[in-house]
């Protein structure tokens, strides 16, 4: 994978990929005054380079059916790195977790799921943690209402805030 070094262009366009990844490439390049090639070109090399991961679609939880969202810690009786591996690489199996961190200190994972409703919840705690022997403590937090979901990361500057203004003057 190539490694590059983003523009304030560059910037620009992850931040407004990250909003709207549908948007069209003629549309990013009027947005940014560049050349639909060259607008193209640039998006390919961030792909290309690792800065673009993947584009998907995100979907409304509750027009599918998924009701419940918890955030689960969970604290293992053995921590080696094989059995650290092993339960992550079981858990990020399963499609009700959306999110998987090992975190320090405090619980050994945090996990965010996602199911339909308790009896899913039921199910899922049955396929993941009651049958794992190495699991010691599984804490659960229900959502009761969700503020915010923003999967946007954090660029170095943003575009529309005050270092903006010196990194367009770069350019």
């Amino acid at each position: 994978m190539k490694q590059i070094d983003p523009d304030a262009i560059d910037l620009q366009l992850l931040d407004a990929l990250q909003q709207d990844a549908s948007q069209s490439n003629q549309s990013l390049a009027e947005r940014f005054n560049i050349s639909a090639a060259t607008c193209l070109r640039r998006v390919r090399r961030l792909r290309e380079s690792g800065w673009i991961e993947r584009e998907v679609a995100i979907l409304s939880a509750e027009r599918v059916g998924a009701q419940l969202s918890a955030v689960i810690e969970v604290s293992l009786d053995r921590q080696d790195a094989a059995a650290l591996d092993a339960f992550e690489a079981r858990v990020v199996q399963d499609e009700a977790v959306q999110q998987c961190y090992r975190v320090s200190p405090g619980p050994d994972f945090v996990l965010i799921v996602t199911v339909r409703d308790m009896p899913g919840y039921q199910a899922l705690a049955q396929r993941l943690f009651t049958t794992d022997a190495n699991v010691r403590n599984v804490k659960a937090f229900f959502s009761v209402k969700r503020a915010k979901f923003a999967p946007r990361v954090p660029l170095p500057f943003s575009p529309s805030g005050p270092s903006a203004a010196s990194a367009n003057s770069r350019s």
